[in-house]
């Protein structure tokens, strides 16, 4: 999660964007990030919270896919490299915008592993998370509370390592943070041990059993007190966490433990089962608003309904259950388990699970209600520019992403007119493509080969422009004349319509006229209003 519609981010993209090498650097698979897939990252920090410095090492295990001896590794200013070691030397490199391209001094085997050290002070988060970075804060009893969000920005903001969606480490992950003795760290995955130094600091180990995309490797440093619980699911028993700052110990039961039950219940029926039980499920209490990291979901939704208090949706139905633990929760699945390979194709994370609240809401209180939340969610889309953003060069579209994106969804959900077969492709979707990267066209391909819809020119028409579609139409002489206009040349979705009468028709416009005889003094009909489309009658069609 970046961006939502309570926060009047708004850009103005009258001419097209300009990008610099450091974008491509940072956005492109090159040749001194192809020929090698991450394994498993071993990651130390050592967090001075007093000084807001921190210094660490981050042991790379990799395989060699077509061997070099040129690696880039991304870390961002004001943070420097301090020392590369390979094969027990050390190594020279060299350094443009926030790549580092290291100079290995010798020939890499099928399966090595290089350890960089570096420090300084993290970039502070400017508005955290959308505007991310460190979160050097102090809770209500001025006690140190520290936390890190960076989607967007990159993980190397704060750790070095390969910054790109399409590589995650195949075996998961090994993360331990050194903090003052007096405070507690929650991260990633397993908490393996917690190690006292003798010096006034202790070290948490955690380990992940899983991949994890780098933007979701997180800490959280505070007076935090933990309750554990746990779900009965889809594949056995799940261990649950809920970390809070200890004076909301009390918050647990009384609002944290029902909406999340009912969210695993809801979506383990739509998405299958979680995708981390080895690692558990966890709720962190941040003092930002929320992050999707994987398996210590940030949440500061500060312990109220809605978003912040309020309904996103201005239906009224938003404000019946707990927005960030279902929305950043819903990331789990699409996000992730399933994440794009580039940013440009964000949709998937954010078109989907905002849908993911839909379908929540459909458990727990309803068809009609969940597709009121839908529609209302429309408010909040610009049509400022495209869903998927520019390639290789970290861009997100615009930030209708979300409830664009689910409205998409939602239209094609109609169009497809089976929820069984819906239903199945969701499911699908997060087996078939379980704990891999992805690209637009793979989700494309695979929602209309399991559908049978002719559902290409759909997704050209929501993703790749701004227009929402318009149904022009007239009844003439107990005839209705109809076209689509505002849309592609190949744009031919059929939409369900009502007449007087509550009959339901669907017709198959196209952008050329076409006709229907209506019975007898029919002079209205109703579009459907889950199609997500602009109706507009006209006197000349």
């Amino acid at each position: 999660m970046r961006y939502l519609a309570i926060f009047p981010i708004v850009f103005s993209f009258c001419l097209k964007a300009q990008y610099t090498r450091g974008d491509s650097l940072r956005g492109m698979q090159n040749v001194n990030r192809s020929w090698w897939d991450v394994l498993f990252y071993n990651f130390k920090v050592d967090v001075n919270i007093t000084d807001r410095f921190i210094k660490g090492s981050n042991c790379i295990h990799f395989k060699s896919l077509t061997p070099s001896q040129t690696m880039q590794i991304d870390l961002q200013d004001p943070l420097k490299i301090d020392s590369v070691v390979f094969h027990s030397g050390k190594c020279e490199w060299t350094h443009e915008y926030n790549a580092w391209v290291i100079t290995l001094n010798s020939i890499p085997k099928p399966e090595d592993s290089i350890v960089v050290f570096y420090s300084g002070k993290p970039r502070p988060a400017k508005f955290a998370p959308w505007d991310g970075g460190f979160s050097w804060k102090k809770d209500e009893l001025e006690r140190p509370w520290v936390g890190v969000s960076c989607q967007g920005l990159g993980a190397s903001v704060w750790w070095p390592n390969k910054d790109h969606q399409y590589d995650e480490p195949d075996n998961g992950m090994a993360i331990s943070v050194t903090i003052p003795d007096s405070l507690i760290n929650i991260s990633n995955g397993n908490l393996t041990s917690v190690i006292s130094n003798g010096n006034s600091t202790s070290t948490w180990n955690y380990k992940v059993s899983n991949p994890i995309n780098n933007y979701d490797v997180t800490l959280n440093i505070g007076k935090y007190v933990t309750v554990r619980d746990s779900f009965v699911g889809t594949k056995g028993n799940l261990k649950i966490e809920y970390a809070v700052l200890d004076y909301n110990k009390n918050k647990i039961e009384s609002h944290l433990k029902k909406d999340t039950k009912d969210m695993l219940s809801s979506f383990e029926y739509w998405f299958g089962p979680y995708p981390f039980y080895e690692d558990g499920y966890r709720l962190v209490e941040t003092s930002y608003l929320g992050m999707e990291h994987q398996s210590a979901i940030a949440y500061g939704n500060k312990f109220k309904k809605g978003y912040l208090g309020t309904d996103r949706s201005k239906t009224g139905v938003g404000m019946l259950w707990d927005f960030i633990i279902v929305h950043e929760s819903g990331h789990e699945w699409f996000g992730n388990n399933i994440t794009c390979k580039d940013n440009a194709d964000m949709w998937i994370h954010e078109g989907f699970t905002t849908y993911s609240e839909v379908l929540y809401l459909e458990s727990t209180r309803g068809k009609d209600t969940a597709n009121m939340y839908v529609i209302g969610l429309r408010k909040n889309i610009q049509n400022d520019r495209p869903l998927i953003g520019d390639y290789n060069v970290n861009n997100e579209g615009s930030s209708d992403i979300y409830d664009k994106g689910a409205n998409m969804i939602h239209t094609i959900r109609q169009i497809i007119d089976n929820d069984s077969i819906f239903h199945a492709i969701l499911l699908g979707l997060n087996k078939d493509f379980a704990k891999k990267t992805v690209i637009t066209k793979e989700i494309e391909e695979y929602m209309i080969a399991k559908s049978g819809k002719e559902l290409a020119p759909v997704f050209d028409q929501y993703l790749r422009t701004r227009n929402v579609p318009v149904l022009e139409y007239k009844i003439n002489k107990d005839k209705l004349q109809f076209k689509w206009t505002n849309c592609n040349r190949s744009f031919n979705m059929p939409i369900k319509i009502t007449v007087v009468n509550k009959e339901e028709l669907w017709i198959s416009p196209t952008i050329k006229k076409k006709e229907i005889a209506l019975q007898k003094g029919i002079r209205t009909i109703t579009i459907d209003k889950n199609f997500y489309v602009v109706s507009k009658t006209t006197s000349k069609i």
